[in-house]
């Protein structure tokens, strides 16, 4: 029995929670498997189901990878000033639409069989 592997489960090394209006935000760090560290950014809101009649929790998770964090956080603070301000970052359009991979059709049940598997 020794000999056998325990399940891997992701350890959450920190988890913070952001009520705003109807919706809450969770910023959760979580580590893989070989122990690099990543970043979940999950949305729930809650719902009314009429077919159920009852309240559900409508979720929808982004996965943040370390590698990413500076252009993730730059693009954020563009489109932010872009709402504030109404001006266009000086580069936008410079990226050519070649460079930027095609949407991928995945559904939320796709992604908590990701998050199952980090």
């Amino acid at each position: 029995m020794e000999d056998q592997e325990k399940p891997f489960r992701r350890e959450e090394l920190f988890s913070r929670a952001i009520r705003a209006g109807k919706r809450t935000y969770f910023f959760d760090v979580k580590t893989t498997r070989g122990e690099e560290q990543y970043l979940t950014i999950t949305e729930s809101k809650r719902r009314f189901s009429n077919d159920q009649g009852r309240f559900f929790y409508e979720k929808h998770k982004l996965f943040l990878y370390k590698e990413d964090f500076e252009k993730f956080v730059k693009g954020l603070q563009e489109s932010i000033q872009f709402i504030e301000t109404g001006e266009l970052p000086e580069d936008y359009g410079m990226e050519s639409e070649q460079n930027i991979p095609p949407v991928a059709d995945v559904t939320f049940e796709d992604l908590d069989k990701v998050d199952d598997e980090i």
